[in-house]
């Protein structure tokens, strides 16, 4: 681990964690290490420990048992409607290869149709990305993303091939409140040669908006081909 790196500790320790997992060292339902062994496996302290299998535990790649420890959860073959995860854990957690592919990444001026959209006034400046996330080299989301400039001012300066928008947008702005919006939809041209399917391979989108604390911190179009995965949500009456 590198205590010069520009990641938290906690995520560096996630991301080993993860890596220990995908590699076969830690298999689905086996025990990993204690918090204590953990801490000395990775010379860091137990809260940055605890945070990091505390996130791998809501992202569903660890299950935690009170008074056992901590297990290598199942695989899922889905993305969680109700909740907010990040897909690269998502991918992980099945024991594939996640990588990403940075199309955009620019500063703009929000137009009428995206100032509606971000809660604000149109032309004030907006960092919008367009990134393809892949499994197993399999495309399987184009993640269209605005983000409010003046709240997440650094957003561009991130290397988006080492971590997603949702975990540095976590780590700057914990969600307190989604909004999530669900449509069936044929991709256009771009977007079939992104995810390489065919014109009538049907398409499931998210359009996904995030606040923290009452400020709306960013707007995500998601769009998955409908072929290679499915959604789900669970709620109580």
């Amino acid at each position: 681990m590198s205590f010069e790196s520009p990641s938290p500790l906690y995520v560096q320790v996630k991301k080993m964690i993860q890596n220990n997992i995908y590699k076969g060292i830690w298999k689905i339902n086996d025990k990993i290490p204690s918090e204590s062994e953990l801490v000395k496996m990775f010379g860091c302290s137990r809260m940055t420990v605890n945070r990091a299998l505390r996130e791998l535990t809501a992202d569903k790649i660890l299950v935690r048992v009170q008074g056992v420890g901590s297990f290598v959860a199942e695989g899922q073959g889905h993305s969680a409607l109700f909740q907010i995860h990040n897909i690269a854990d998502e991918i992980l957690a099945r024991h594939h290869i996640h990588r990403a592919e940075i199309i955009k990444l620019e500063q703009i001026n929000a137009n009428s149709e995206q100032a509606f959209i971000m809660q604000m006034q149109e032309n004030q400046p907006l960092f919008h990305s367009i990134i393809i996330h892949f499994e197993n080299d399999v495309p399987v989301q184009i993640e269209d993303r605005l983000v409010n400039a003046i709240l997440i001012p650094e957003y561009l300066q991130q290397d988006f091939t080492t971590i997603t928008p949702h975990s540095y947008l976590m780590e700057k702005a914990p969600v307190s409140e989604g909004e999530h919006i669900v449509e069936a939809v044929l991709a256009n041209s771009q977007e079939q040669k992104w995810l390489k399917i065919t014109k009538n391979e049907p398409c499931l989108l998210i359009r996904r908006r995030t606040w923290a604390n009452q400020n709306l911190i960013s707007s995500a179009r998601l769009l998955y081909p409908g072929s290679r995965y499915y959604l789900e949500g669970k709620f109580q009456p």
